[in-house]
């Protein structure tokens, strides 16, 4: 039996006198890609924030690749292999393309600033490695024309496309990825969709997303996750969620709700 990449055990998180999640059970392959669904306030960030070591449950476990994480730091599951971006853009406005993008690489950087006083070629040469494997990422996300710019001075789906590089620098095991295109046109939804795709069909790297665009979410996922009000509705392939009886109720109410909203 495979390895779940993720795995949540009955996992229950309550934030002041608000349950935000009762007793989640989900297990996430290895390789695969994910897509959590719900409405504002269902806990959706709540569970990427658990992940990542910003929350720490109040029961249950959260188990990555075998490894026990329930309330490990955050430098120590980025230490692990797990990237992820923000709702909220987190990028330096003052630094360069490439200089956010290098900041991604830290976990992998073995030359300390004593090493790099006392032997500098090693801290050279450590550089140089680090620098192709980000201009690499320039080239996957196609910013080539942009690596000495400010990220201040981007346009908005510009930065988002920074913030993913940036992730991608740490050459996860795991990617989280938190409305990666809200706030996108069209054609930018389309631009991430390809380079996250990518990122998963090619190197391999698990993927778990939340998005509020539908249609995205049906398209590029090989399973969906659906929560409402700090439960699992449903889980299973897009097509299956979609006919769901507690999501078409959860998105969009029952026949009397949908009738009583026409005539309000």
């Amino acid at each position: 039996m495979t390895t779940p990449a993720v795995r949540f055990d009955h996992v229950t998180l309550e934030y002041g006198r608000r349950r935000i999640w009762t007793d989640l059970s989900l297990d996430v392959a290895p390789g695969s890609f994910i897509a959590v669904l719900g409405p504002n306030g269902a806990g959706k960030t709540s569970l990427l924030n658990m992940i990542s070591g910003f929350y720490r449950p109040d029961t249950g476990n959260i188990v990555f690749a075998g490894k026990d994480i329930t309330g490990a730091r955050p430098s120590h599951v980025a230490a692990l292999g797990i990237a992820r971006t923000f709702q909220n853009i987190a990028l330096f406005a003052g630094m360069t393309v490439l200089d956010n993008i290098m900041l991604g690489r830290h976990v992998h950087m073995k030359a300390g600033v004593l090493s790099s006083f006392i032997y500098w070629g090693l801290a050279q040469k450590e550089e140089i490695a680090h620098r192709a494997r980000a201009e690499e990422l320039i080239e996957l996300l196609e910013l080539e024309d942009l690596r000495k710019q400010p990220t201040s001075g981007l346009a908005y789906g510009l930065r988002k496309r920074v913030e993913l590089a940036r992730a991608l620098a740490l050459d996860p095991k795991l990617l989280l990825l938190d409305e990666p295109m809200g706030g996108m046109n069209q054609e930018e939804k389309e631009d991430m969709a390809r380079f996250v795709l990518d990122v998963n069909q090619q190197w391999g790297t698990t993927v778990i997303l939340i998005e509020h665009d539908m249609a995205v979410v049906m398209d590029i996922s090989d399973r969906v996750a659906v929560l409402d009000r700090g439960r699992k509705i449903a889980e299973g392939s897009p097509g299956e969620v979609q006919r769901h009886p507690d999501v078409i109720r959860a998105y969009l109410g029952t026949a009397k709700e949908r009738r009583e909203a026409a005539a309000a």
